[in-house]
């Protein structure tokens, strides 16, 4: 068995930067289950929101934040934010990120998102996510203290039942995970006085999503295995303009197009918003991918069409080059006319229960960036408020892991990994198709628009695909894509038992069989444990 002061289980922005702040204190621990850059942090297009304009402020910023979250964000973790994004910034900056700046001035060119009053995205060009994870990756790469071990896959947090000696149910501490070498196929014991949870999101339940193949919700799903509280699960946010096309199926039309005035059209050339809100292609997230889904269900049509063509071709080419190389290579030139969109599953605006320091229920397990739920999202996410959130977080959380660690003695009694003697399957046919039928349920019948009827058939579905994936799961050789899959089964639980809970429609949620918002019962959190 192997322990550090402390596990860093994701390499995207949380978790790095909760790696160099740790590695202040100690020795640090970085896993990611593929390239240390494949995650939804380098993905991210639009930018970072951020009161960095004497035209913004700070109440501005929370206003927007409120409004986006339907009644259900906690205004004091979204004061807690804000307020704290500026320093934010400049700690970015320090760390080497490259903001793109006015041509003028020195001061940063900003940006404008649906459902912000004011322009406050910070960017690096159409590649902010790239940017910022580049400036970390070279900042931790450099660390004495800090070990990176791409190509390993988190299989379940370790606690005092792992131990030689057992332990109370009462008083189960988390001292680290077991973890899957991609490359010698075994399972190691990892400890850590400390261990944070930073895996990213959960698209990959989905059978359209603009987040990578990584995406499949694993700290989640360990969290909930380990017994915390999962809260708002039933809010996934639905980008509305992912690329439709058969080859590039999870690339991601910013936003920040529809910020710089880019137009939804339906396939007659039709504008289409302002029939559903008076901000138009502005409007927050959840009500711009509604109206498409119900521009598609009335015509019969595949796909809606976003056009910038009208902006000048220069402009599109510098504010997004990244998109107009890659649409172009597809056959589209953004200059010249529309491209064909869809709805995709994007954010999880839900997860494991946070307090305002990162700690979850369990002693010693911490959470950032979107595996957490922190208060801050609510219904529906403000754009760009995520990679915020994760630098705030992650900065708070090492801050009071760090303090914490420093009482704590480093585990040293854990059980190595059993694996009771299964063998390498000669079936692997079952986890593909398994993975398959999971996410067709999840699109069909927990997506954009549910029923009660839709939930109660996706959860005795899933119930069933559980208890036969959890048998197969204990005979056979562990694989990474067989982990993903019972990942993402138990995501997928948590998801439908969430949206069945709530009985009215509020942001991102959204089920016709209870159509209104009903803020005398269900302006609350949902909360759902396993058992």
């Amino acid at each position: 068995m192997k322990a550090q002061d402390f596990l860093v289980i994701g390499s995207g922005i949380a978790g790095l930067l909760f790696a160099l702040q740790a590695a202040k204190q100690g020795k640090v621990t970085v896993l990611s289950k593929n390239s240390l850059s494949e995650g939804n942090t380098w993905y991210a297009q639009g930018g970072i929101a951020s009161v960095v304009s004497p035209l913004d402020s700070f109440e501005s910023h929370v206003a927007d934040t409120l409004d986006a979250g339907a009644g259900l964000c906690h205004e004091d973790i979204v004061r807690l934010v804000v307020e704290d994004g500026p320093r934010c910034i400049e700690q970015l900056v320090s760390l080497g990120t490259t903001f793109d700046r006015e041509q003028s001035s020195a001061d940063f060119e900003l940006g404008r998102e649906g459902g912000h009053s004011a322009r406050r995205i910070l960017h690096s060009g159409d590649q902010t996510g790239a940017e910022i994870h580049r400036a970390l990756l070279k900042a931790v790469s450099t660390n004495p203290n800090i070990e990176l071990l791409p190509y390993h896959t988190a299989v379940d947090l370790i606690t005092e039942r792992h131990t030689k000696g057992g332990g109370s149910r009462r008083t189960q501490e988390v001292l680290g995970a077991y973890v899957f070498n991609q490359q010698t196929q075994k399972v190691e014991a990892l400890g850590a006085k400390i261990t944070l949870l930073a895996t990213g999101g959960v698209g990959r339940v989905y059978l359209y999503t603009s987040n990578p193949d990584v995406a499949t919700g694993d700290g989640i799903a360990m969290a909930y295995r380990a017994g915390t509280r999962m809260v708002n699960m039933e809010f996934i946010q639905f980008h509305p303009t992912c690329l439709y096309h058969p080859v590039a199926r999870t690339f991601l039309l910013t936003e920040a197009m529809r910020g710089e005035g880019a137009k939804l059209r339906n396939q007659q050339g039709e504008e289409f918003m302002f029939a559903y809100d008076e901000r138009g292609e502005l409007a927050p997230r959840d009500i711009v991918a509604r109206a498409i889904d119900d521009q598609m269900k009335k015509t019969g049509a595949d796909y809606v069409l976003l056009d910038i063509s009208h902006r000048d071709s220069e402009f599109i080419k510098s504010r997004f080059p990244m998109i107009y190389a890659k649409t172009l290579d597809l056959g589209f030139d953004l200059t010249k006319g529309p491209v064909p969109v869809v709805p995709a599953a994007h954010y999880c605006c839900g997860g494991v229960w946070s307090d305002e320091y990162g700690r979850t229920d369990i002693p010693r397990l911490y959470v950032c960036g979107e595996t957490a739920w922190t208060g801050l999202h609510g219904a529906n996410r403000l754009a760009s408020n995520s990679l915020l959130e994760a630098v705030v977080f992650a900065e708070r959380a090492s801050r009071t892991a760090m303090a914490a660690a420093e009482k704590l003695a480093m585990p040293d009694d854990i059980m190595e990994w059993d694996d009771f003697g299964a063998r390498k399957s000669e079936e692997e046919v079952i986890v593909s198709h398994t993975w398959d039928e999971v996410r067709k349920l999840m699109w069909n019948l927990v997506g954009i628009v549910r029923s009660d009827r839709r939930l109660e058939f996706a959860k005795r579905r899933l119930q069933y695909i559980k208890a036969e994936i959890n048998e197969y799961y204990w005979s056979v050789a562990l694989t990474n894509d067989l982990l993903e899959l019972r990942n993402i089964i138990d995501v997928a639980e948590i998801i439908v038992n969430s949206a069945a809970l709530r009985r009215e429609s509020r942001g991102l949620h959204y089920n016709v069989d209870c159509p209104e918002r009903d803020d005398g019962r269900w302006k609350i959190d949902s909360v759902v444990t396993i058992g």
